[in-house]
């Protein structure tokens, strides 16, 4: 049987009639944040970035076809208000804050790489930092009911799988590729990031329509 909240959720996936406004100044928001790193030729801070939002897209594609071979619900899901519903599991507003916190988390970066913070090498934990402010914030939209989890394994309750599987892989792979020696190098690993992306939702969205 299928969780209410998923029911609730596929019930406005992809309904262009939630549209609002607020989408299009929020839109420009991300366009003047891209065009500016743009503008100062900040190569490594956007090709990170998109890493991030990329690693995002893969998670919530596999987060939709959980859904759709259990039959019960996604690991996370997001019935309530929105714009515009993506996926099971994403919404336009979340799609949109992850393009945004993808350069926020690579900003925060040290330009030393070899730094350590109390002992340890700074990337890895930076990114663990970054992972378990994400989760603390899903706990708190848990309790609200604005971001559900139907099962008993993956929540609040277990926070390292939220930490090992969903968080802390995304930011580790934005600052391997911020931290990377080349441009092609970087736009290489972001072709293969996206191409994925790709790929899962050409057979998981057109194809087999699962998601």
């Amino acid at each position: 049987m299928m969780a209410p909240s998923a029911s609730q959720a596929l019930s406005i996936l992809r309904d262009s009639s939630l549209f609002q406004w607020y989408l299009i100044p929020f839109l420009l928001v991300l366009i003047h944040i891209l065009f500016t790193e743009i503008g100062k030729k900040n190569w490594p801070l956007i090709c990170g970035a998109l890493a991030f939002w990329g690693m995002e897209w893969h998670a919530e594609i596999w987060n939709a076809v959980v859904f759709r071979i259990s039959g019960y619900a996604p690991l996370w899901g997001t019935p309530g208000d929105t714009a515009y519903q993506i996926l099971i599991g994403l919404n336009i507003e979340i799609s949109m804050m992850f393009f945004i916190m993808g350069f926020a988390a690579v900003r925060v970066l040290p330009e030393e790489r070899s730094m350590k913070i109390a002992g340890l090498p700074n990337r890895p934990l930076i990114a663990a930092v970054m992972a378990a402010l994400c989760i603390a914030v899903e706990a708190v939209l848990n309790g609200i009911g604005a971001l559900t989890w139907e099962y008993w394994w993956w929540g609040a309750k277990f926070p390292v799988l939220l930490f090992l599987v969903a968080y802390w892989p995304l930011f580790l792979v934005a600052y391997r590729v911020y931290d990377m020696g080349t441009g092609r190098s970087r736009a290489i690993t972001l072709a293969a990031i996206y191409g994925f992306d790709a790929v899962l939702i050409v057979i998981f969205g057109v194809l087999l329509k699962w998601i």
